[in-house]
């Protein structure tokens, strides 16, 4: 599976992005999907998660109750809709995939492969 990541840029805060992972292969139903996030100087940290059946999420304490995430299993594509952008969201975003991959899938060692991220600039 190859993984695309875009959408980042830069917005002020309290503004709103829609992050884009298109993934490659006819199997993209059966894998769940993350977001993580790695601020300069800092782990890379989970966001949120979409298991590959059912569409359960689960978030990161940071993003709950502002960000979504949402899956086209028809375009391959798995999606971060964020709002209300602080400028403590500002990090590269990575998407991520992993077979069979549910809502306990949060930590970034779970995952077999990797978008190479996308910046994303929030200014006070």
């Amino acid at each position: 599976v190859q993984l695309q990541a875009s959408g980042g840029g830069l917005v002020q805060a309290g503004g709103s992005l829609r992050l884009s992972c298109a993934a490659s292969g006819r199997t993209f139903s059966s894998y769940g999907m993350g977001w993580f996030r790695q601020a300069p100087g800092k782990e890379r940290d989970f966001v949120a998660v979409i298991a590959w059946s059912g569409g359960s999420t689960y978030y990161a304490g940071s993003a709950k109750g502002r960000f979504t995430i949402f899956r086209d299993n028809a375009k391959n594509t798995v999606y971060l809709q964020m709002s209300s952008l602080k400028p403590e969201d500002t990090a590269v975003y990575y998407c991520a995939a992993v077979k069979f991959g549910t809502i306990g899938s949060v930590t970034a060692r779970q995952y077999d492969y990797w978008g190479q991220g996308t910046q994303v600039t929030v200014s006070s």
